[in-house]
């Protein structure tokens, strides 16, 4: 599964934990039918329950690689990105739909801003965004995104414009720069990703990317959204609500101390749970199904729990 000199080789690297049969699915398609670019495939077990199965004899382009303890999406990424050899790496969440036509196209379209962090556009299984390309966090972005009553305004553009994500790059005909692109689907270059480090690994989940993408603009590493190949990405996650939750408020926490204000947004996110609690309380007195004093105490809680990890 070699690549031609016209084509720049592409790892790609698979972060798996859990059920082995999506994983087991997109390798089987790249293998299959891996186009022009991809090299090499690597999947990269986090220590799952039930560990991803060795290549069989003759799968000479896969590789697994089984860490010994569960660390975290950053921490199974660089284990895969240890195994790459190539200049480029493109990392797949395995309930992306993408095939190696689309990873050709998307090479060949990052060509022009190499090195550059490069996603396509990244879209729900009916075609709506998932806001590939989006702003560097702020206070603000997350007040508007923890303050429930906006909820029911959440199909509006300036609401999603509110929350950090870009609304003219999901818009977008032609290759557009960004702050930040989401980690479904992510073509690395892997000189400079090893030269500031790698993915954060004190991250377990959320927030690594943008973490990575804020050192690599620093050292002068653009991010680019290419409207032209569109991934389809399940967003099928089996983890619990709370859990996922939790693990959300910590890692903006900890993005905060690296590149914000970690008072601040302890702040007015106090702020925005007393908000939320009084607009409970009245729905909560017209006969709503919710408890606001609970609500109030599960976002006291990962508040709490975000400035003391």
């Amino acid at each position: 599964m070699s690549a031609p000199h016209s084509a720049a080789p592409v790892t790609v690297v698979i972060p798996h934990y859990g059920d082995p049969d999506p994983t087991r699915a997109l390798v089987e398609a790249l293998l299959a039918a891996p186009g022009r670019s991809v090299a090499a495939v690597v999947v990269s077990d986090d220590a799952s329950p039930e560990p991803y199965p060795l290549p069989a004899p003759g799968e000479d382009a896969l590789r697994v690689v089984r860490r010994e303890r569960n660390g975290g999406f950053g921490a199974n990424v660089n284990t895969g990105l240890a195994e790459v050899t190539t200049e480029l790496a493109l990392v797949l969440n395995s309930d992306a739909e993408i095939t190696g036509e689309q990873i050709d196209a998307l090479v060949a379209a990052a060509a022009p801003y190499q090195p550059a962090v490069v996603s396509p556009q990244v879209v729900n299984d009916d075609g709506t965004p998932q806001w590939s390309g989006r702003h560097f966090p702020t206070v603000g972005h997350q007040v508007v995104e923890w303050l429930t009553p906006l909820a029911r305004f959440r199909h509006l553009p300036a609401l999603h414009e509110a929350v950090g994500h870009d609304v003219a790059a999901a818009r977008a005909q032609a290759p557009t720069p960004v702050d930040w692109v989401m980690g479904a689907v992510l073509l690395l270059p892997m000189a400079q990703v090893r030269a500031v480090g790698g993915f954060d690994e004190d991250y377990f989940m959320n927030s690594e990317e943008v973490d990575l993408q804020r050192r690599l603009r620093d050292a002068g590493v653009p991010s680019i959204v290419v409207p032209s190949v569109r991934v389809v990405h399940g967003l099928h996650g089996s983890s619990d609500p709370l859990r996922r939750r939790s693990w959300l408020v910590d890692s903006r926490f900890r993005y905060a101390r690296t590149f914000g204000h970690p008072r601040t947004l302890k702040a007015a996110l106090t702020a925005a749970t007393g908000v939320n609690f009084a607009v409970n309380r009245i729905r909560q007195a017209r006969g709503t199904d919710v408890d606001a004093a609970a609500v109030f105490r599960a976002e006291r809680d990962l508040i709490w729990k975000g400035t003391h990890r």
